[in-house]
């Protein structure tokens, strides 16, 4: 049985209950935390080939509901109200997510092979790497296309943003997309020439399928970016992948128009 990944719980958790003290759970969490047991148990149950494969489709579905926040029980609390971080882009506002986390959580406990776990150096090279690639890919074309702009700035609630932005957002989004989806493709397509890679191409184009509602140049650019994500993980392991999100991110946040510019 693989050792359970401490210290992304450990993270996860403590930005869990960061969420807590903004935010609160109703009654009918309770459904979906249900949900994911039987599907846990479904998952790690070794009898039924069958029961696996429902487990994994049941959990797929529970992400795509707890990621768009369809299910009920969870009040997200909002820690930055509708705000213009400068006068060319466009409102932003953030809430501390109780619903998309446990998606981590599942992963983590359930799946811990999703950390693929590398050497401290491999690990900072891959996310040196890797990060400098995500940038010039995703932030050179951002700016290519007229999405961003150079903007230094460090708002009033930024250490807000960064703590929600590492414990709840891409350590989640990477367990799911680079642990899960890539690593679970890249097992299923280990006899195919290039199953590595195109469990790669795939991860990133699902990764920049979600963006959608941001319109087609965020489809392009998260998927550029999920290259580069998918790399990091691919040689450095989850947390490679994880530090080369949030690093991107952050200089996206930083240095240049967030979230992009108003029309």
């Amino acid at each position: 049985m693989l050792a359970l990944p401490w210290t992304c719980l450990a993270l996860l958790s403590l930005g869990y209950g960061m969420a807590l003290t903004y935010g609160h759970l109703g009654g009918f969490a309770a459904i979906s935390v249900v949900l994911l047991l039987v599907a846990g148990f479904a998952v790690r149950q070794q009898k039924l080939a069958l029961g696996r494969y429902l487990g994994h489709g049941l959990l797929i579905i529970l992400a795509l509901a707890l990621a768009t926040h369809w299910l009920p029980g969870f009040y997200n609390g909002r820690v930055i109200d509708p705000q213009r971080f400068t006068d060319d882009a466009v409102p932003f506002s953030m809430y501390l997510n109780l619903d998309k986390p446990l998606i981590g959580f599942w992963l983590l406990l359930v799946c811990p092979w999703i950390v693929g776990r590398r050497s401290l150096r491999l690990t900072g090279y891959a996310t040196a790497l890797s990060l400098l690639l995500s940038a010039v890919l995703a932030l050179g074309g951002a700016l290519l296309l007229g999405v961003i702009d150079w903007a230094p700035k460090w708002p009033e609630h930024a250490w807000l943003w960064l703590l929600n932005n590492l414990l709840l957002v891409t350590l989640v989004e990477e367990a799911l997309f680079r642990g899960y989806i890539q690593g679970g493709l890249t097992r299923c397509f280990e006899r195919l020439p290039h199953g590595e890679n195109l469990a790669l191409l795939l991860a990133s184009l699902l990764f920049g399928l979600v963006h959608m509602g941001a319109g087609w140049q965020w489809v392009l650019l998260a998927t550029l970016a999920g290259i580069g994500y998918g790399l990091a993980y691919r040689f450095g392991g989850l947390a490679a992948a994880i530090a080369t999100h949030f690093g991107l991110n952050l200089l996206h946040f930083g240095l240049f128009t967030y979230p992009m510019l108003a029309g």
